[in-house]
């Protein structure tokens, strides 16, 4: 018979508190006999003492949770790692470490961590100021190009130079702003076209393919791209664990391109969307989510 599970205190860090993922991991939690709370990390402040790590919300200290679910936007980064990283110094077991959050953030770094992984990843050049415009464009393959911001998401900041002199324009514009970017190969045969595979643990367990709707090589479905239903072949399946764990994310949305030489990574998301996947495959990732949580935060307690 299974073993009746320890009701566990869980908390979704999140700003959206009706946010369709956040939603669905609190319902599963709760269906499961946990209890717990959604708390705007923003609104988040914490006292930095001696051997006293605590979080304050709306006036009071949060304490006692077994685990978190950090879902931090893009645009609060920074300050959504330092929340996280304050519950793990009270060893709060959590879906994703403050450190991995920042490395997904950092476009350039996550590329270094996956190449050191033998992760198959787009040719990459990574520059901020320099005048040897030319090299850049060679060395990342010729155009067409994709340039990006380093630091983005949700396909903003990125452009796709199909001319050297377009590629040396954009370049010199993101020179003057003063920001660094990514000169990508422009991957031809994936042509807007892109598989988001949802990793709980060391397995898939969703995919999906986001097409763009019109000539726009950015797929993300938040900018108007549709999903559809994919089965990964073994390669890809195994490209999308193996990139999971070098970001050292067990739960992540890890972004793909299907290409000649095979699967090439794009991105690893610490909180990607359930939505999209849980719709379109009709997998229910939520409940992955949660299970992984028991499985791994227990183990936590027999320890400590």
């Amino acid at each position: 018979a299974c073993r009746p599970r320890k009701k566990m205190r869980l908390a979704i860090l999140s700003k959206g508190a009706a946010n369709y993922s956040t939603q669905r991991l609190k319902q599963v939690a709760k269906d499961r006999g946990h209890s717990v709370r959604v708390i705007n990390y923003a609104k988040c402040y914490v006292t930095v003492e001696k051997n006293n790590p605590v979080v304050h919300y709306k006036g009071e200290a949060l304490t006692g949770f077994d685990a978190i679910i950090p879902r931090i936007a893009q645009s609060y980064t920074k300050y959504g790692s330092a929340i996280v990283r304050q519950f793990e110094m009270q060893g709060v077991y959590t879906t994703a470490s403050s450190i991995a959050i920042n490395r997904t953030r950092d476009k350039f770094r996550s590329y270094q961590l996956l190449a050191k992984a033998g992760v198959g990843i787009p040719k990459t050049v990574f520059a901020r100021e320099t005048a040897d415009l030319d090299d850049v464009v060679e060395k990342a393959g010729g155009t067409p190009l994709i340039i990006k911001v380093a630091r983005g998401t949700h396909g903003n900041g990125v452009v796709l130079a199909e001319t050297k002199k377009a590629a040396q324009a954009v370049m010199q514009a993101f020179y003057v702003e003063g920001v660094s970017f990514l000169v990508q190969e422009f991957v031809k045969e994936s042509a807007g076209t892109d598989i988001r595979a949802l990793v709980v643990g060391s397995r898939v367990v969703a995919s999906i393919k986001r097409q763009s709707l019109d000539d726009d090589f950015r797929s993300n479905t938040h900018q108007g791209g549709v999903g559809s239903p994919v089965k990964l072949t073994d390669e890809e399946v195994k490209t999308a664990i193996k990139a999971s764990k070098s970001m050292n994310l067990p739960v992540c949305g890890v972004d793909m391109m299907r290409s000649e030489k095979g699967p090439l990574v794009l991105e690893v998301n610490s909180s990607a969307s359930i939505k999209t996947p849980e719709k379109i495959t009709g997998r229910d990732v939520a409940t992955k989510i949660i299970e992984y949580i028991e499985r791994n935060a227990k183990q936590r307690h027999k320890k400590d």
